[in-house]
């Protein structure tokens, strides 16, 4: 059988949707084949709602006296905060829309595929063949294995969103970003929540940082539980959640936010020669399976899953498809933020990671949101940024504060060695911007070699020449 595409990308999400667009731009012929929405998980029930859920929040915490000014209760309107959610998404959505993608050449199938060998697909009752295939089928949420958790109307990402009325008092199985996200945005919404989890909140993430954000929560009604869900019980709105501590935890509905799986149950992956694991399909550095012709991009494979790495990763296999350049996925300087307020942001190695990988070789230079300028105006000094350094090289950075996921692209830069710390401490930055926390730290890792002991002995011998020119 002769190919049918050049190319053949499996989900439009955010990685086959840069994967299957870089091809098609580059001349190829290309099939998009997705069986749910376009735009996938991110724009339908991750990302794009969450935020939107997090704007409305933001704005009915916005009540009180503070500044001066007073502010009366909020007005909560679930039906129009929905609606809010709705409009986003449909503001957005025409940038991964079937016609957009259409128009760029690309066949897009709706339907499910399947492999039938190491180079054919099944596509309703056609067949179709390329000497390259990208595999983007992104992930699901995980349901953990809890007793009676089957027979309780749980709520995920996936239909959280759409619910019909404000959880009365929401139980938050998780405290991963997702679910640190939802417990600030219900709280404030109105909602009783409860969070339950077995290790810390936002174990991943530095642990100062993490607990910065957790206190937070806690000051604003969030309620903490340490510990392992044993047992879901319950019908409707009336259900109970009991803990391996012996707490029963009463509460209208359950968000299960404890982590993802990958969507690769119904490829028939083995006629495709593809190998994989518990966490996805395994690849290499470039993406490349254990069968060459196919690549795995985004949550369906092992590795980070993020929207931005989605995206990356579908830009280096569009690179490499239509090129034949070979393109490395280098996570080095890669970024994540979980969006609370105060954000947490993170990008390269945290403090912990890079001790246990250099030791004391480590160190690490910090700059306090209390001493910036804008932040004390603004009445919002929480925070800091932190540097994690190896000598003058630095490994990574962790910003928690307010709107602390924006100053994490000069960082990006940084450790990936296109600037560098001497160049950003010397930059102009506007005053007063939050900004500017960036430039004082890295002025402050280059403090002690500015102002060492040999620049002020020749600042002495400057002056002395100068005196006896005199």
């Amino acid at each position: 059988m002769k190919y049918t595409h050049d190319a053949i990308v499996i989900g439009a999400g955010a990685a086959g949707l840069t994967a299957a667009g870089g091809c098609a731009l580059f001349g190829l012929s290309v099939a998009l084949i997705e069986q749910g929405a376009m735009g996938g998980e991110c724009l339908n029930t991750g990302c794009v709602p969450s935020k939107a859920l997090l704007a409305a929040a933001e704005r009915a915490a916005q009540q009180g006296e503070r500044l001066g000014v007073g502010l009366s209760k909020a007005s909560i309107d679930w039906a129009s905060v929905r609606k809010h959610i709705e409009n986003s998404i449909a503001a957005i959505e025409h940038h991964d829309s079937q016609e957009r993608f259409e128009a760029m050449g690309i066949e897009v199938i709706c339907a499910r595929a399947s492999f039938v060998s190491r180079d054919s697909l099944q596509v309703c009752e056609r067949l179709l063949r390329a000497p390259r295939i990208v595999i983007a089928t992104g992930s699901q949420p995980m349901i953990p294995p809890i007793d009676g958790i089957g027979k309780v109307p749980v709520l995920t990402n996936e239909n959280l969103f759409a619910i019909n009325e404000l959880p009365r008092h929401l139980a938050i199985i998780g405290a991963g970003g997702i679910g640190m996200e939802m417990a600030q945005a219900f709280r404030r919404l109105g909602s009783e929540v409860t969070v339950i989890a077995l290790a810390r909140p936002l174990e991943r993430d530095d642990e100062e940082a993490a607990e910065l954000v957790k206190a937070r929560l806690e000051a604003e009604g969030v309620r903490f539980v340490s510990g392992e869900v044993t047992r879901c019980d319950g019908t409707g709105t009336d259900l109970h959640l009991t803990c391996n501590g012996g707490e029963t935890i009463p509460c209208s509905h359950v968000l299960v936010a404890a982590g993802r799986k990958a969507n690769i149950e119904r490829l028939d992956l083995a006629k495709a020669g593809v190998e994989t694991g518990k966490d996805g399909i395994l690849v290499n550095a470039r993406r490349r399976t254990s069968n060459k012709r196919i690549y795995a991009i985004g949550d369906c494979r092992a590795g980070p899953r993020f929207t931005h790495v989605s995206g990356y990763e579908g830009s280096n296999a569009a690179l490499e498809i239509a090129l034949g350049i070979p393109a490395k996925a280098d996570f080095s300087a890669l970024p994540h933020c979980t969006y609370t307020s105060p954000e947490l942001a993170q990008i390269g190695m945290t403090e912990t990671e890079a001790r246990a990988q250099h030791g004391d070789k480590v160190h690490a230079v910090r700059q306090q949101f209390a001493d910036n300028d804008r932040a004390v105006c603004e009445g919002a000094s929480q925070g800091f940024l932190k540097l994690v350094m190896k000598g003058r090289k630095v490994l990574g950075a962790t910003a928690v504060g307010e709107h602390a996921g924006e100053l994490l692209l000069p960082w990006s830069q940084v450790i990936a060695g296109k600037a560098s710390t001497f160049a950003m401490g010397s930059a102009i930055v506007a005053y007063p911007t939050r900004a500017d926390i960036s430039k004082q730290a890295a002025f402050a890792a280059w403090e002690p070699t500015v102002f060492g002991k040999w620049p002020k002995r020749m600042a002495r011998l400057v002056a002395k020449c100068r005196r006896i020119g005199r």
